[in-house]
């Protein structure tokens, strides 16, 4: 979600990049003189000074502007502000840069005018996340998006465009009571064609570059997407598709079997005794242990139909379409003698070095579910375990 970044807030999350920032500006009343120049909030001090209660301004205005000269309005629409300001009863008020720019043009305020951006303290929004590495990942890519998605030039020549438009309006309605005579109008409507002819032609111009700019933008849209989407699919430790890809990929491989009667196979694979792994090594080993399973499964699962997957925790699975009963158990026996060759040891277990148990179960008919097939392999890898792991325990669903 878009917030403002606090210190509070930087203590328990990660923000992203700012999109948007946003000024106070000092008002006065038209052709105002000002006593001394105006650069900064601490210039303030000799002027009777306006504020809406409760933005970030009001603190800062209290340390450099004297209580007597301080009138703090507790109106978020600005009418009293403004009305104070026009009725001499202040000097100066202090609002909001962008607001103020839309109620001169709504509310005629043309006797007022802006005289000063205050550049202290802009507001600055930026994406939230809760901390985790997922999320640091993902705040990393909201970034590479917000920098390509720089929109200060489009804000920029949109505050100039409101500006020009509220001068010009101002200009015409005072030219309108002078306008009289015919000759005065033609006149006009030749120059207002003229200059929107040339503003049409740069205004083509400048739509040719935009394009191009936002097609950039877009084409690296695409790359950031198509990069979350990959991250949302990817298991974080071990880089195998992540246990939501495979519950998609066992439903439309499962509807597949449905149609064309091919077999499908699924291996269930945990790893024995893991948790003395962790006890005795440390988590940081035991991670190494699951990348390292990981690595055998994708040498060993390499058809382009074929999904290798972390199911969680030292659980995984593979999802074989079109797969005979006896080419699974193949594949299977495979894996647990590649992991075992690796010789990772394992010294409170039996034997001393990391194993692993498979559970194999293969659809040739029946109208078993995805869900039956999955618990099929899951009997057969309780049952491997309890046979004494290290092993591959299979069955075929043909009823």
């Amino acid at each position: 979600m878009p917030l403002s970044d606090q210190d509070e807030r930087m203590l328990r999350g990660v923000f992203t990049l700012p999109f948007y920032e946003s000024h106070y500006a000092v008002i006065a009343r038209k052709g105002w003189r000002l006593q001394a120049p105006i650069h900064g909030v601490a210039d303030l001090e000799p002027y009777r000074v306006g504020v809406i209660k409760g933005v970030a301004f009001e603190s800062m205005l209290k340390r450099v502007v004297p209580a007597a000269q301080l009138t703090i309005f507790d109106d978020d629409s600005g009418e009293r502000i403004f009305q104070a300001l026009r009725n001499r009863h202040i000097d100066v008020a202090v609002y909001s840069k962008n607001v103020f720019a839309e109620k001169r043009y709504e509310h005629e305020y043309f006797d007022l005018e802006d005289i000063h951006t205050l550049d202290e303290a802009p507001r600055a929004y930026r994406f939230y996340f809760h901390v985790s590495p997922g999320n640091q990942r993902v705040a990393a890519m909201f970034d590479r998006h917000l920098a390509v998605m720089d929109v200060s030039g489009a804000v920029a020549e949109h505050e100039d465009g409101e500006r020009q438009f509220i001068e010009r309006y101002a200009a015409e309605r005072s030219r309108h009571l002078f306008v009289q005579a015919g000759g005065v109008a033609a006149l006009l409507l030749v120059l207002v064609l003229l200059v929107s002819l040339y503003r049409y032609r740069r205004l083509a111009l400048l739509l040719a570059v935009s394009n191009q700019h936002i097609l950039q933008q877009q084409q690296a849209l695409q790359a950031a997407n198509h990069e979350l989407e990959m991250l949302s699919q990817t298991d974080g430790l071990t880089g195998l598709a992540n246990r939501r890809q495979f519950d998609h990929a066992l439903l439309r491989e499962h509807a597949r079997r449905q149609r064309t009667g091919k077999p499908l196979s699924l291996l269930m694979v945990d790893l024995d005794h893991f948790k003395y792994v962790n006890d005795h090594y440390g988590h940081a080993i035991g991670d190494d242990y699951l990348r390292a399973v990981a690595r055998v499964l994708k040498s060993s699962v390499t058809r382009a139909t074929d999904l290798a997957a972390r199911y969680g925790g030292e659980e995984f699975v593979c999802l074989l379409p079109e797969t005979p009963a006896a080419d699974a158990q193949m594949l299977a026996e495979r894996v647990r003698q590649g992991v075992n060759a690796m010789a990772l040891p394992n010294e409170l277990a039996s034997p001393p070095h990391l194993t692993l148990s498979i559970g194999v179960a293969t659809q040739l008919g029946g109208q078993a579910s995805a869900a039956q097939l999955l618990a099929q392999a899951d009997e057969q890898l309780y049952a491997a375990k309890h046979a004494g792991r290290d092993r591959v325990h299979a069955v075929v669903l043909r009823e």
